[in-house]
This record gives C-alpha cells, structure tokens and sequence, in this order.
C-alpha cells in the first residue's frame, strides 16, 4: 500500500497536493506493509510546506520539570479520566500520572521506531510465554529519559510535583496492580531482558500474550491453596496501546490440499477449521539514561464473528456469543491446566496462536525492507525463550514454503539460520511434549512439516553414524510408545543455530546428560552458555532504594551511572570492616526489615507477626519461588520442625529459657510462592508450612523465638518488599535440577547471604562473592543418580533427625483432624526412593542452619562484612552483562544508539 501511495501522489496535480486528504497516509496502511525509509523521504517531499510547519509547530513535547508534569497531570485528569479537581482520587491519580509518563515514553518510542527503521539494523525478537513485569510506574519514572529535564533526578521531581498536587507518591504507586503476564522465574527473567535491551540500545521486541486473568490469585483458605481469577486488568491499564488495526488471522483444525502427486515438500493449501484473530496490544519499556524505549507486544484473541445475530433472535443466548467465549478463551488464562485432554488443548492452541501471530508480525516488518528472503536471517534474530515458542521454529517453515513458495531445503537453511533456543531445564520429564493424535487434529499442516523434519535430520544423522538404530531412536523428534509424542525441545535444538545453558553447571549438564546425543551429532560449537542476570534498576534501584541512594554516596556517584557499570561496586570491599559503613549498611538492612513487617502486618489483618522490638535480633529466613518438589520447600519446612521440636525437647527437659534461646536464637522463616493448580504435591507442601505456622505461631512456650509465615500470591511489587529485608535466602534444590534460578541473585545483589546446594547459578555466584561468603551444603550433582539407584533398590535408611520430624507428622502434631494428611510428603522420602534426595541432604542442612545461627547472631560484624561483600562482587549477574553477551556471541546484533 505504501508503494501504491507514492505511485497516486506522484500521478497527482498540484492542485491535488493542497489537499490534506490527498496525501495523508491511509489509515489501514500498516496493515500491510506500512512505508519504507525512502518512501516516507518521497512522501514527505510531498506534503505541503505549510502542512509541515503546522505539524513541526504543534509537535508534542515532553514535560521537562514540575510544571510540565502538573499540567499534564491535570490535562488527563480532566480530559481523559473526566474527573475534576473534587473528585480526582488515588485511582485517578495513577491513571493520571501514568499517561503523563507513558505520554513521554511515546514520544521516545515514535522516535526510537524511526530511528531502527531509518537504519534497518538486524532486529532482536524476544519470544517469551511470560514476561513478569510487575508494576510499571515506578520503573518508568526510574528509567525516564532525562536528558533534557531541568532536574537529572527525575523520579524526585515527579514525586515533589505530585506532593504539590495533595497526593504521596507511596499511595499512588500502591494502586497499580501486578501486571498478570506471567509466574516465575522464566517471566521475570524475560522482563529484565527488555529492560537491558532497552538501556543497551538494541534494537529489540518482545512478544507475549495479554492473558486476562494472569496465571490466578492465590488465596491461603484453611491452609490450602485456592485459585481466583486475577482481575488486574479490572483497572484499565494505561501502559497498553491496543493496535487493532493490526490483526493477525489464526487458524486450527481443517485439512491440507495439494495437487495430486505432490509431497508435503511442496506448497500446498490448509483449508477449513476455526479461526481467531490476534489483536496486539503494545506496552513501551524504557532504557535507563537513554532514549531508547523498546516495544512488548502482546497479543489477545478475539473471533472473527463476536455475535451470532441469528441466534440470538432465535433465543439461542449462550451459543450467539459461544465463537466469543471459545476465541476469547485462548489468552484467558496463563497455563491452563493440562491434566486433562481439553486443558491439553487449550494449553497447545495458545502457544501455536501467539507464535503465528508474532511470526506474520515479524515478517510484515521484515518485508517493509526488504524482499529478498536470503536475507532473513542477516535482518532477523530469534530467541526462543524455553520450548514454549518451539511452534514458531515450524511456522516460519510454513509461512516460507506454503505462503511464499520457497523451495523447502532454502526455507529449512533461512529458518535454522534464524533461530537460537535456550534451554530452561535439566530434567527429562519437564521437557515439553505433545501426542502426536492431538498435535495432528489441531495443526495439521504443522505435523507435516514435523514429518519432514524428522526425515531429514535422521537421513543425517544416519549418515553420521550408520546403522546406529539406538542413537536414531533416541534423537528422533517423535518419540514412540503406547501414544507417540512429539519432542519440542529436540525441534528447537534441531531448529536452532545456537542452544545455550543459563548457568555453567546447567550448560555443562545439558552438554554430557540433556542433550549429550545432540552434541555428537553437531559438535559442542552449537552449544555454549549464557548465565542469568537481573536488571539492577528494578532490583536495586527501585526494590532498595536506601540501599542504592548509600552505594551511590559510597561511590560518589549521584547520578547512578553504577547501575550502567556494576563493576564499580567492587569499590565497596575497601569498607567491609568499616564499622561506620557497617553501621549504615545495617540501618538499611533494619529499615527494609521495618517495611517487610508492615506488609505482614496488613496481610495479617493488622495484626503483627513479628516482634518490632527485636527485628534486628531476628534472622529473617526467606524462601520466595515456584513451590515445586525439586525446589525443596519440603526440606526447609521439614528443617523448620526440626528447629522446633528440639526447643520444646530442651524445655520439657528442664533447660531455662534462657539457654534455649541462647542455641536457637531469634528467627522468622518466609515462605511465598504459588503451586500449579493440578500439583498435588505442590499444594500440599503449602498446606503442610501453613500447618506448622498454626502450631508454632501460637505456642506460648518458645515465645517469639520461631515464626513462620507464607506469604500468599507472591509476586513482582511483593518481591519488592521482601527481598530487600531479607537476611538469609534458601536456595536449596537438589544439585543438578536448578537451570540457573534469578532470585539467588537478587537476594545477593540486596546484602542478603546465601544458604545453598550447589546447583545452577549458586556456583558462579560462589566463585565471585567467595566460599566464605555463602553457607553451602548437600549432594553434589556427581553423586545424585548413584544416591537415587540407592534409595530406589537398596532401602537407604533415614537419618534419625528426619525420622523424628516425620514421626511427628504422622503422630498429627501439625494435623487438626487427618493425623495421615500429610503422609504423600513423608513417603515421597521414606518409601518412593527419596527422588530429591531429601534424607540425604537433611542433616547437612541442619548444620548449616547451625552456622548461619552462629555468624548472624555472635559475630555481628563478620555477617555484615560477608553482605557488603556479596554486593561488592555481584556485578556480573546483571542483566546487562548477559543481554551483551546474547548478543555478541548469538545474535549477532549492534546496538542502535542515538545520533
């Protein structure tokens, strides 16, 4: 259409160009191809000067100091919310405030599209099932472009101005729900990409899915773990720019036809089934001290017919919008449950409908500039971020084949030239996979394509290693058995050019255990390693801000420029035994304790959990993540009980209270997470910490000396809140089944110590921070398969601290009814081979237990010289490092800086 333009304004009279709507840009244009940079060059060479220097004159200008701001404010206020000065609350006040700012990130991100299109660098695509965003304001008023703000601080200019219109910035934040766009770890890390990505200057998109109502609210009910509906976006979301002339058909079920005698190498037609439409709806994320703001685009299903009419004239009600519900139901939730074949479904019909849409937006761009598809991958980078987008590896060999009638062999050589994977896991049994009958009924043409695929790797694999039957059955991307399935993960490594780890330890183990058949056949330059990072602005910054505004002063570094170079805080050592530093060190440490005691106080229904009087004598033990078996919750909870049962033990046997509280000092254990609704094992780790909380909270005899609390619905604005108090944080899974993990390094990057096995990125954080600085214990990731054969056909017996802990799960100490309640968790370890090796590592956990106790609560100043140095030495777990190295040694990407 761009190209028909130029061609209707340059047959045009002169007449014809005074005409506003002679030349104005169609308003459907970008539905197709939108303009080149030579053609909107032509365009505007044929816009009147007059029409120019109007818009030029009335250009939109971002505000620049508390004047600015105030009117801006007031303007959404009245204009876009329709409210008043009288009637303008706390809401409205967000709602204002974030169009003010988003108003400013716009500006920037016309600019920033303008600037990568004039250039037409190779562009990032980030393709992630989740992208944990958490709240938005407070990030965007870190991350403002100030470069021509009056005040270089402009987050305390924004709150100074808000303050003058009646409202504290505090309150304001606070109405800003969690974006629900993803769960974990995988979301978070994708978050801290784009905003690395951003504050780098490369040119980047991230694509996603707007779910409706998130993954669920977690509520706590009698113990128990119950799922809500999220409604977060029950407020209107002011951060999104929904783009409905962009929609994307989607297509399911039908059949293939082609010529007859033709192969499935060749184009053919998919016909029939249903249809959806991908509506994108795009959110800007801003860089740090750049103009760069980046684009997450994340799409919505909608039908292509909402309202049956006839029906519903008919007084058929319920199925006049039955193609609404079904459309709408795609991006309703995050992982639908797939326990059952429906769930299954649903689960594969939203990842096939985000990676088409994200695939035809990648080559509508794409085909702006330029047409010839040998270029593809000089143009295109995409990372698929876990197996989740694994759909979009054959998408692009569809849409190539069957759309654009490449020959298959040219398009299957662009296609894994294209694609980089990386891998989130080192268990087999979380690698992704679907039935083949399924994956055949809703895209069929897909399962053709997997057909092919796995014909022709074979066919080389064979040739590799002939008559290797073992090796092929292995390798092959079906995988046989009573009901064949089909290997995502093996499509995304075949598919891909570069497959990396998230940690050493996790890369190593993909190499000689995941993937070690694959290594074979490619050879280890296929394979490299890439470990996790976390943005400092949203983790430091923005969590900590007492923390970062100290560093700063240490540094002397008002303008933060540390958080572009975090290399700067090893600067710090030189004041790791400065008592005067420590002592403010400590006072940050108490303040943010003083917060997390707030927080629990209102989740508590104003009543405090914790003693006030005594939080800096409290150790504050924290485990925030996914609740899952490997991630060993049940080993901290289990630990937990032990600490107290061998209280009430030294009490009932006549010690003093006094000598009891002298070995088992003062100490608050944290637990936060949410459990996959159909785990049952999951849940019922979170009934059992609960249960020990209603036993332990409420025993007059230990007093204050052990709480513990579970945090319901941990999330992004939460972590907040609780990682920057924390004084140690358990990352304790199993070695060898932890890919990397993010929160490790948040806990560290915030002065909080480590208790840890050594499994992903607890290795590297140990080798910057040093040994002495982190409490390690358990298995090592050597030993574990000989420890399992074990457990599995030899009966090892349990340590006799365990035995006690269990015999008092089973005697219903922690039971109010069903003394056999809590039995699954008991003989997943005594009877079903102990898979995580729970008896194993127990008694070096107590005893590691016993050293932090020790160094926290008798050498004061050895525990704060060990957290100043953790921060000191946690600069190479930022984001920024890591995005660099993706793009360096995989992508192959330039930043696109500002002239």
């Amino acid at each position: 259409m761009g190209r028909q333009l130029i061609h209707d304004l340059g047959s045009g009279s002169s007449n014809d160009l005074g005409s506003v709507e002679q030349f104005r840009p169609r308003t459907l244009a970008r539905r197709l191809t939108g303009f080149l940079p030579r053609e909107i060059k032509a365009i505007d060479a044929k816009i009147p000067l007059e029409s120019r220097e109007l818009w030029k004159r009335h250009e939109v200008k971002k505000f620049t100091d508390k004047d600015g701001f105030q009117a801006k404010f007031i303007q959404h206020v009245e204009t876009t919310l329709a409210r008043s000065l009288y009637n303008c609350d706390e809401l409205a006040a967000y709602e204002a405030m974030s169009e003010a700012v988003r108003d400013n990130l716009v500006i920037d991100w016309n600019k920033t599209q303008q600037r990568v299109t004039a250039r037409d660098p190779k562009r990032i695509y980030y393709l992630s099932l989740e992208f944990l965003m958490g709240r938005a304001l407070d990030n965007a008023l870190i991350n403002l472009n100030t470069d021509d703000c009056d005040d270089p601080t402009s987050r305390e200019m924004v709150e100074g101005a808000l303050k003058q219109l009646g409202f504290r910035m505090e309150d304001v934040l606070e109405q800003e729900p969690d974006a629900g766009l993803g769960n974990g770890g995988l979301g978070r890390l994708a978050a801290c990409f784009m905003d690395s990505l951003a504050t780098g200057d490369y040119p980047a998109w991230g694509y996603g899915l707007r779910y409706q109502y998130g993954i669920f609210a977690q509520k706590i009910i009698d113990g128990h773990q119950v799922e809500t509906p999220d409604y977060w976006l029950n407020i209107r979301n002011p951060w999104e720019i929904e783009r409905s002339e962009i929609q994307v058909p989607v297509s399911y079920y039908g059949h293939v036809e082609r010529p007859q005698g033709a192969s499935t190498l060749s184009p053919c037609d998919w016909i029939g089934g249903e249809q959806v439409l991908a509506v994108p709806y795009d959110m800007p994320v801003p860089g740090f001290k750049t103009s760069t703001v980046n684009n997450l685009r994340m799409w919505s299903a909608k039908p292509t017919t909402e309202f049956d009419f006839s029906k519903f004239n008919a007084g058929d009600y319920s199925n006049s919008v039955a193609d609404q519900q079904r459309a709408e139901s795609i991006t309703a939730v995050l992982y639908p449950n797939d326990n059952f074949r429906s769930g299954k479904e649903l689960r594969l019909k939203q990842q096939y409908f985000w990676c088409c849409a994200s695939l035809h937006d990648i080559v509508r761009r794409f085909k702006k500039s330029s047409g010839d598809w040998t270029n593809f991958p000089d143009r295109v980078a995409i990372q698929l971020n876990d197996t989740h987008p694994t759909l979009a590896i054959l998408e692009l060999q569809r849409i190539l084949v069957d759309l654009e009638r490449l020959d298959w062999h040219a398009a299957w050589s662009i296609v894994t030239r294209t694609f980089s994977y990386t891998n989130h896991t080192v268990m087999q049994e979380a690698l992704e996979k679907w039935p083949v009958s399924l994956f055949g009924h809703l895209l069929p043409r897909h399962l053709e394509i997997v057909y092919d695929i796995n014909w022709f790797f074979l066919k080389d694999v064979e040739r590799k290693f002939p008559r290797d039957l073992e090796l092929l059955s292995r390798v092959s991307i079906i995988e046989d058995g009573q009901e064949s399935q089909i290997r995502m993960a093996y499509i995304a490594v075949v598919g891909s050019h570069k497959v990396n780890g998230v940690a050493e330890l996790h890369s190593e183990l993909i190499k000689t255990n995941l993937f070690q058949d694959f290594v074979d056949i490619y050879g280890l330059g296929k394979f490299t390693n890439v470990t996790n990072g976390i943005t400092p602005r949203r983790w430091l910054k923005q969590a900590n801000p007492r923390l970062a505004q100290l560093i700063a002063e240490k540094l002397n570094d008002p303008q933060d420029q540390y958080l572009l170079d975090m290399s700067r805080l090893t600067e710090l050592a030189t004041f790791a035994d400065d008592p005067i530093f420590q002592q403010q060190w400590e006072e940050v440490k108490l303040y943010n304790k003083m917060r997390l005691a707030d927080l629990l106080h209102r989740l508590n229904d104003g009543v405090d959990v914790i003693d006030r009087d005594y939080l800096n004598e409290t150790l504050f033990d924290i485990q925030v993540k996914r609740i899952h078996e490997y991630k060993r919750q049940q080993l901290n909870i289990f630990g937990v009980i032990h600490r107290y049962l061998s209280m009430k033990d030294m009490l009932s046997n006549g010690a003093p209270f006094v000598k009891v509280a002298n070995k088992f000092p003062r100490k608050v254990s944290i637990f936060g997470g949410k459990a996959a609704p159909g785990y049952f094992m999951a849940k019922l780790i979170i009934r059992l910490i609960n249960a020990v909380a209603d036993v332990i909270n409420n025993d007059p005899d230990i007093e204050d000396l052990l709480k513990v609390v579970f945090i319901p619905d941990y999330n992004v604005s939460k972590a907040e809140v609780i990682i920057p108090a924390c004084d140690i944080s358990e990352h304790i899974s199993t070695a060898g089944t932890e890919a990397s993990g993010t929160s490790n390094m948040k806990f560290v990057m915030n002065g909080g110590l480590i208790i840890g096995t050594v499994d992903g990125a607890n290795v590297e954080i140990t080798r910057e921070i040093g040994e002495e600085n982190i409490f390690l214990f358990g298995t090592l990731a050597e030993h574990v398969e000989e420890l399992r054969f074990k457990h599995r056909f030899h009966n090892k017996p349990l340590p006799s601290s365990l035995t006690k802990v269990f015999a008092a799960l089973e005697a219903g100490v922690f039971s109010t009814e069903n003394n056999a309640e809590f039995q699954p968790l008991v003989d997943a370890t005594r009877r079903h081979g102990d898979h995580y090796l729970v008896s194993d590592d127990f008694d070096s956990y107590i005893a590691a237990q016993s050293l932090v106790d020790r160094c926290f609560h008798r050498d004061r100043s050895s525990w704060l010289r060990k957290s100043i140095l953790s921060v000191a030495n946690v600069g190479y777990f930022s984001s920024d490092r890591c995005v660099e190295e993706y793009a360096e040694t995989i992508w192959n990407v330039e930043p696109v800086k500002k002239d």
